[in-house]
């Protein structure tokens, strides 16, 4: 396997889908129960971007890039928390 990022990486990608700064989402991984922000993953990308546990490896997320579309799957995700942005006044 190749070396990995850390998913603060992933911030510029998930930008283009999300109003919030996704690196600080908690995520659950389904195979083992660990929850931690996004930005603690490991992700590796060549061709794509795979976004692994960093306690059991298992892939959480998958990002493939087309000249017209971001395609997200959240294969080993459980949940995935956000805090709530404060209004402003």
């Amino acid at each position: 396997m190749s070396s990995h990022v850390d998913g603060n990486s992933l911030a510029g990608q998930l930008s283009e889908v999300f109003r919030t700064d996704m690196t600080t989402a908690v995520c659950c991984c389904e195979g083992c129960g660990d929850a931690t922000t996004l930005a603690s993953e490991m992700v590796y990308g060549t061709h794509g971007t795979v976004v692994r546990c960093r306690a059991c490896d298992d892939v959480l997320i998958t990002i493939v890039e087309t000249p017209d579309r971001l395609v997200l799957s959240f294969p080993g995700v459980t949940s995935v928390s956000v805090e709530r942005a404060e209004p402003t006044a």
